[in-house]
């Protein structure tokens, strides 16, 4: 006859919660909560999709609680403390293996929506930042570029403010080309010396981020929750990768890239200038499956998880990989949305 046996009723809670902490891949977890009802109950009430994800994406350590607003969280916090919390750590166990797998699965994409701020324009709007969200350095026949205005000090620093694709991105990369000038003489190409990325959240709530591009700083309007190191920017006419050392999860959509120093004077009037011909950032966005209201400065938020239509998500035939490993398909993602 055989013995069938359930380990977690045999060991005790310390070793079975670090039997189950070596389990790297959300999806595993969610499996592991599929064996029984009591291995269910042991992965819900322990919390260990949430401090698995929180492993993985720290940025995630701001989140304040979790709501379904299809659900009507507000009514159901009414009746036994005991029924409430059950239903609040239910709630989260879903949201948070949801959300680790969308960082891993969702579609790899273009992730800017628009245009909102340069800290400076030499001609707008024929060289707004809006010309720097199409391919290449032409459009319609003519050149297509951001400029800055010209500095006499080749220090002066540039900052180009886009509003992303959803409140949520993951993201790994942005490219940059600079502008060459092939109507001056000598073809100059006014890139910038280096270039540096914040990521963060408005301060207040936004209007029509397709209004137009306005000239203007953005250290008084945004909170930035990430900054990057540094990187060296060519002075070539070329798109240029710059990948983020760890992929980041931007969370309230808004991305600022900040160009320092200028290496190339106009020789018409002797001034310094940077010109972008294109930006591109890349990465997964997390919405519509998932929003984020803000709450104030202190940069906590509340995550919204807003749709469980795995189907939605699935990712691109060749985008199999994650730093270089496989994991799972979307049949983990239907598991999840059906828990």
């Amino acid at each position: 006859m055989e013995i069938r046996m359930d380990f977690l009723n045999w060991l005790d809670h310390d070793t079975s919660m670090k039997i189950l902490g070596c389990l790297q891949d959300p999806a595993d977890l969610v499996r592991v909560s599929s064996v029984s009802r009591s291995w269910r109950h042991f992965v819900i009430a322990n919390g260990l999709c949430k401090q698995l994800c929180l492993r993985m994406f720290p940025h995630f350590l701001r989140v304040d609680c979790v709501i379904e607003p299809s659900c009507g969280n507000e009514a159901s916090e009414v009746g036994c403390s005991k029924f409430v919390e059950w239903e609040t750590l239910k709630r989260e166990h879903k949201a948070y293996a949801f959300l680790a797998q969308g960082c891993l699965l969702f579609p790899f994409k273009e992730c800017i929506l628009d245009a909102i701020s340069a800290s400076s324009t030499d001609d707008y709007p024929v060289e707004s930042i809006r010309n720097t969200l199409l391919q290449g350095d032409h459009s319609e026949g003519r050149p297509s570029y951001w400029s800055s205005k010209g500095q006499r000090d080749a220090e002066v620093p540039e900052t180009l403010v886009y509003k992303l694709v959803a409140d949520f991105c993951f993201i790994t990369e942005i490219n940059i080309q600079p502008f060459q000038a092939d109507f001056q003489q000598g073809s100059p190409i006014y890139s910038a010396t280096s270039v540096r990325f914040f990521m963060g959240h408005p301060k207040c709530p936004m209007g029509d981020p397709l209004g137009e591009p306005l000239d203007d700083t953005a250290h008084d309007k945004f909170i930035w929750t990430y900054s990057s190191p540094e990187f060296p920017m060519a002075q070539e006419n070329s798109l240029q990768n710059f990948k983020l050392p760890e992929p980041v999860v931007c969370i309230g959509g808004i991305l600022q890239i900040e160009l320092l120093g200028r290496v190339q004077r106009q020789e018409t009037d002797g001034l310094f200038y940077i010109c972008v011909a294109h930006v591109q950032v890349k990465g997964r966005p997390l919405s519509p499956a998932f929003g984020a209201e803000m709450l104030g400065p202190s940069g906590k938020f509340v995550l919204k998880s807003l749709s469980w239509d795995p189907t939605s998500f699935l990712p691109d035939d060749d985008d199999d990989t994650y730093h270089g490993e496989h994991v799972h398909g979307g049949v983990d993602m239907e598991q999840i949305a059906n828990m």
